[in-house]
């Protein structure tokens, strides 16, 4: 990682008291301006704005019973002795002493054998800021109080010489954090990781156990298998827009789909996770506003599923990480060490696909595919890595019809409906992997699923902060995502060709969702909605992790996947876990 030195000179309360509770998540907070909410922040902002909002103060009547006390609201002084700022909930003035309030969600800490009220260190640490800013604008502060909102308790901190040595010695370590090249490491099991609002992105007990995974047999850190802290599925959904000629509008923060004025659907931008959009679609200028707002980005496709691009706010704003992939891209022993890993477990994973998944798995292509998988681990040269993955995949594919299991194309039925449709001539034969055009509906299914997977895997790649363009495996090209690209390799078998083999054999698709138009085979509008749905039944699969031990989606997986090539880049982790089911 890059070393840090322009970070602000005025550090915040809040950050102090981030720093006290984790040093990782006041790095990921103040160093790389990351955040994310869950319900407790949630809460606490929504708190915390109605209570910035009060006319009589933030202390509630009940508490405003001295005549001679002056009360202030939303304070805000800083400190140039100490490089410090505070938002002081409220200030009580009486007596020429100033007495800082600051207001907490929860219930306080009671002593275990007396049941006295205490307060928990981080807020302790926080009244001290705001008395060493207090005192250095020339105000007499002696103690502070912590009112706890969910019991209506308040709880007094005398401002003496052992909490200014604290806070005093927190902000040096603050600082000296900030500077470091590195980020701080996770917290071991600790109890304070599950009510993080960025466990998801710090992954504490992943990150141990790929740490020990690296330093067997002297390993160190946490034995214990990780927690399952982060949720095994999102609650947001992917929204496709599919038909042709639809006019995107939004009104407040819910979007109206127009079908010629008419309006089609109606969803709320707050429950949905990207915007997939289809051939000739239109949104309009604020809705797309209002998406970049909200981190919702937008996809682009040709109607036929080739993937254009991306729309999206500004996303994450450090420029470290990058700073290190750029750096690391340009090492090649690092390319192939990190390229090795991804076939190795890409060929792994057609293999288990054959095996799990064809009539009669043939032994011949499962023991050629066993021998590509550990002969891509010795590869010398991305080059020769390349003719491995190239063969292994001629193998696999030679094997795929063996997995399409929809019955016989011609039975009566299924002629008759494909006849009326104007597709008798088509069929789920598949005898090679053909693309740019696809000339059969196999291929034409498996395009359009790596082209989706693509777009997943690039979305991933922003939101964790990486540049999807610049790739390790697959070499920069003019209109691809090459680390996209990477990263999918493991996933093609187990998530694209999955749900192509769904589609098909569950007959979600069938031979009248085709047209052919020259020599390529495309998907109607009917045939790519029922394809999604497969698509998005695949994703929303859980699987247990090989290496983790818990139960996620496949989306949840890629993002876990991505952030643990993100500890690999900053050298958190030596070596990559690709994912390989069992």
């Amino acid at each position: 990682m890059a070393h840090v030195s322009d970070v602000p000179a005025y550090l915040p309360a809040r950050m102090l008291n981030e720093f006290v509770y984790c040093p990782r998540l006041f790095y990921y907070m103040w160093v790389e301006n990351v955040f994310a909410h869950n319900r407790e922040t949630t809460e606490g902002a929504l708190r915390h704005a109605k209570i910035d909002g009060r006319e009589d103060g933030l202390a509630p009547a009940a508490e405003l019973t001295e005549e001679d006390t002056l009360h202030s609201r939303s304070v805000t002084l800083s400190s140039d002795t100490h490089g410090l700022i505070a938002k002081m909930d409220l200030i009580e003035v009486a007596d020429n002493t100033v007495t800082p309030v600051d207001y907490k969600r929860g219930a306080p800490p009671k002593n275990k054998d007396t049941g006295a009220l205490e307060t928990w260190d981080t807020d302790r640490v926080q009244l001290g800021v705001q008395a060493l800013v207090l005192r250095d604008n020339g105000y007499t502060c002696e103690e502070g109080v912590i009112y706890h909102v969910a019991t209506k308790q308040r709880v007094r901190v005398t401002i003496d010489d052992i909490l200014v040595a604290e806070t005093l010695a927190a902000l040096a370590g603050a600082r000296e954090a900030a500077k470091n090249d590195q980020i701080p490491p996770p917290l071991v099991d600790s109890p304070k990781c599950p009510r993080c609002s960025l466990v998801g992105i710090c992954l504490p007990d992943e990150t141990w156990t790929c740490r020990q995974a690296d330093s067997k047999p002297a390993a160190t850190g946490n034995d214990k298998e990780p927690r399952r802290l982060v949720p095994a599925r999102d609650d947001l959904r992917p929204l496709y827009l599919n038909a042709q000629g639809l006019y995107v509008g939004k009104s407040g923060n819910v979007l109206k789909v127009k079908e010629k004025s008419k309006v089609v659907q109606e969803v709320r931008i707050g429950e949905t996770s990207q915007v997939n959009v289809f051939g000739s679609i239109q949104l309009s200028t604020q809705a797309i506003q209002t998406l970049c707002e909200n981190e919702v980005p937008i996809a682009y496709f040709s109607m036929g599923g080739w993937f254009y691009g991306v729309t999206r706010g500004l996303g994450v704003k450090n420029a470290y990480l990058r700073r290190d992939q750029f750096r690391l891209a340009d090492d090649g022993a690092f390319c192939l060490r990190f390229a090795r890993q991804l076939i190795s477990g890409k060929i792994r994973n057609q293999r288990t696909m054959l095996q799990r998944n064809h009539v009669e798995p043939p032994s011949r292509p499962i023991d050629l595919l066993k021998c590509m998988q550990e002969e891509s681990l010795n590869a010398e040269s991305l080059e020769q890595l390349l003719g491995i993955e190239g063969n292994a995949a001629k193998i696999y594919f030679e094997q795929f019809a063996g997995m399409i299991k929809a019955g016989d194309p011609h039975d009566d039925h299924l002629h008759e409906d494909a006849q009326s449709n104007g597709a008798a001539d088509f069929t789920f034969e598949f005898d090679k992997r053909n693309r740019r055009p696809p000339r059969d509906p196999v291929n034409a299914l498996l395009s359009l699923a790596y082209s989706v997977l693509a777009k997943d895997l690039t979305i991933v790649c922003h939101t964790v902060g990486l540049d999807p363009f610049l790739g390790f495996y697959h070499q920069p090209r003019y209109g691809r995502a090459p680390l996209a690209l990477d990263l999918m390799e493991p996933f093609r078998p187990l998530i694209a060709d999955s749900a192509v083999l769904s589609a098909i054999n569950t007959r979600m698709v069938t031979a009248a969702d085709f047209v052919r138009t020259g020599e390529a085979v495309a998907l109607k509008q009917d045939g790519r909605k029922a394809f999604f749905r497969a698509y998005e039944q695949r994703m929303d699969t859980l699987v247990t992790h090989p290496m983790f031990g818990y139960r996620v989606n496949y989306r949840r997986v890629l993002e876990i996947q991505t952030r643990l090539l993100t500890r690999l880049l900053t050298g958190e982790i030596a070596t990559y876990p690709v994912f390989m089911t069992r």
